[in-house]
């Protein structure tokens, strides 16, 4: 064999996955497959990335998973991967690195044709906006190849603790030179995706001092190699020049420790110097703002010197529209468990029609809007609240989502821009940095959010409160639902309900409703849900068969009065199949689809866990899945069990409970 990968895999759930797929789904060379392996090694207490590591190992036999006992050491868990590998060279990746396309071919051919000890390899670096810029010009571990023998007669081997990599990579550099036996690849083979929070490169503290002493160990261990000064002055220059690793009020203290050359005065002007232009560009920018900035400011100003309240909450769901989905199911359970805790809503002026009687709400941009952001403590939203406001220390913001993801969210949108136009990315991000908490309906979930949303919340795996009522519905429910509803009994119900189209304007359903109803005949009742951008659907005709019932406020009610979905890529079917019922996917659009959003999931692969049961890409198609009973058939069945295990596995009817408890102070008041 001739490459072995090694990737450690730490707190690096959201990115894990691409870089795995970045290895094994390298395209395979003229005699095969790609001639290498992949060995991750996971932190015991990963257990996203644990789970993440061992499925690719179940689906490819070129994956094996390390799990080395005791504290995480980056250095201590690349050594256990090179030591378990069986390759002739070895490459270590972290679990937020990419292998580009095509890169192992590329590589093989290089490394056959030269026989080096060490290639070095040309690299670049992505930040979370998309932006690409090359790699810096010191050898690291993820942009230098090693031959594994070479490795081991000079036991070239990390260190324990931070810039593990300092010794043994530039020692592999220096001997393969030394030898003659250093090679090198310009092509762009490795992409390190830099992460705006969660790393030890973006955590500031003087645990970074540590680079000083391992390039005082490599010094030692080198003989004081005259090559070393230049690499070091280098890499400790910007190391200090990184606000993510050196703190401000260290930055002497690091400088003087280093030695580095010069004054620190007249390193600090130049940095000054850039600090300067860079706020000229902030505030030639702000002016653009200045306007809505003091018309902010004028409603808020009073508010935000009031005392926090402890016992004030305020709710809000899809963009002001009233009481729903998560936050409505939270407030419900804190009014059991903390009912000291008084809960707001926020809704909107042309909303406000649809609040329950007796629930206290305000209207959003008024006076008493502002005042209730500015003291509330506890925020709970599965979007965002309006107008900008501005979080204080002291507040707790849960965001709770509206949906497992489906088509791409946050981030993965930017390659994208025809359907964003008028997004604010950097205004995502700054959302992002309010939540201290954000909840996740599943371990899918865990890991779109915390590559989409870079910030430093806390992530909830507790599954999704508006499902509770799922898992605890009764029969006597579900037939109370279905007469308010109008449904005969017996009848079969379908629920349909599409999602919107980003390229579409308007509700236009890709299915003829009645000509559906007539051709299933009596006993069928479609009930049509559009999404809630729209307002109203198709309407109701076919004697009551086809029913309107995208006004009903609680979804969750049509899923208990339904005996099947269907749907495209609504985020609806992530969340009925917790009642273990046929979902049927009619997606006449999907490449379409998929190539204007961009999607996680294959819903027409019919790979267990990705496709929720039988599948239609037309409407004939569709009426012979349910004529035929394909829709509930065997094969049907077992599509939707594991769609379950992989996307319910957090739905036992105690979500709101665990939110509640983890969120508010239970027990006081």
């Amino acid at each position: 064999m001739l490459l072995t990968v090694v990737v450690s895999a730490h707190r690096v759930q959201g990115y894990l996955r691409a870089a795995l797929e970045s290895v094994t789904g390298q395209p395979p060379a003229e005699s095969g497959r790609a001639d290498l392996e992949l060995v991750v090694v996971c932190a015991p207490d990963g257990e996203l990335e644990l789970a993440i590591a061992r499925e690719f190992a179940g689906l490819d036999p070129r994956v094996r998973v390390l799990v080395p006992g005791g504290p995480w050491d980056t250095g201590a868990a690349r050594n256990a991967g090179a030591d378990a590998a069986r390759g002739t060279y070895l490459l270590f990746l972290d679990g937020d690195d990419l292998l580009l396309p095509g890169a192992v071919a590329e590589i093989a051919a290089r490394l056959t044709a030269t026989r080096p000890d060490v290639l070095c390899l040309g690299h670049d670096r992505v930040d979370w906006w998309g932006r690409a810029e090359p790699g810096d010009a010191l050898p690291a571990a993820r942009n230098q190849i090693v031959r594994r023998a070479f490795r081991d007669a000079h036991r070239l081997r990390f260190t324990e603790g931070p810039y593990d990599d300092v010794v043994p990579v530039h020692r592999a550099h220096l001997l393969a030179c030394d030898a003659g036996s250093l090679a090198s690849l310009d092509r762009v083979c490795v992409r390190h995706r830099v992460r705006r929070t969660g790393t030890f490169a973006t955590t500031p503290g003087r645990a970074h001092f540590a680079v000083i002493d391992a390039y005082e160990r490599l010094t030692a261990e080198t003989g004081g190699d005259p090559r070393i000064p230049a690499a070091r002055t280098a890499h400790l220059t910007a190391v200090l020049d990184d606000p993510g690793r050196i703190a401000p009020g260290d930055r002497a203290a690091f400088f003087r420790a280093a030695g580095l050359p010069g004054r620190y005065a007249a390193h600090r002007g130049r940095g000054a110097v850039r600090a300067v232009r860079a706020r000229v560009r902030a505030s030639a920018r702000a002016g653009r703002k200045s306007l809505r900035a003091r018309v902010m400011r004028a409603l808020y100003r009073a508010d935000l010197r009031r005392p926090l309240d402890p016992r004030l909450a305020v709710y809000g769901a899809y963009w002001n529209r009233g009481v729903a989905c998560n936050p409505a199911a939270v407030y419900a359970k804190a009014r059991e468990l903390v009912p000291h805790i008084r809960g707001v809503w926020v809704v909107s002026s042309r909303h406000r029609d649809r609040m329950p009687p007796g629930v206290p709400y305000v209207i959003e941009g008024s006076r008493a809007y502002w005042r209730t952001m500015a003291t509330a403590t506890y925020l709970v939203n599965n979007s965002s609240f309006p107008g900008g406001f501005t979080k204080r220390p002291g507040q707790v913001y849960l965001q709770t989502h509206h949906g497992t993801p489906l088509k791409t969210m946050g981030l993965d949108q930017l390659p994208y821009p025809a359907l964003t136009k008028g997004v604010s990315f950097e205004r995502i991000v700054a959302h992002a940095d309010q939540w201290d908490f954000s909840l996740s309906a599943n371990p899918h979930s865990t890991e779109i959010w915390d590559r989409v949303y870079p910030s430093s919340y806390e992530q909830l795996p507790y599954g999704y409160p508006r499902n509770d009522i799922l898992c605890d519905a009764t029969d006597e429910q579900t037939g109370k639902i279905r007469a308010e509803l109008g449904i005969t009994p017996g009848a079969t119900v379908l629920l349909y309900a599409p999602t919107h189209r980003d390229y579409r304007e308007g509700f236009l359903p890709l299915l003829d409703l009645e000509r559906l109803a007539r051709d299933l005949g009596p006993g069928w009742v479609l009930l049509v849900r559009a999404h809630y951008f729209y307002g109203r659907s198709a309407g109701t005709a076919e004697g009551g068969r086809v029913v309107d019932v995208t006004g009903h406020r609680v979804v969750e009610e049509l899923f208990l009065a339904a005996d099947a979905l269907i749907t495209d890529y609504s985020s609806l079917m992530f969340d009925y199949a917790c009642l273990d019922r046929p979902i049927i996917t009619y997606v006449p659009d999907w490449e379409a689809y998929r190539a204007a959003r961009g999607t996680y999931v294959d819903l027409l692969s019919g790979r267990r866990g990705d496709t929720p049961g039988a599948v239609a890409t037309t409407e004939d198609e569709l009426r012979e899945v349910l004529v035929s009973g394909a829709w509930r058939s065997r094969d049907a069945d077992a599509l939707r069990a594991a769609f379950r295990r992989r996307f319910c596995p957090y739905d036992d009817g105690h979500a709101a409970e665990r939110v509640v408890r983890r969120v508010f102070p239970v027990g006081s008041n």
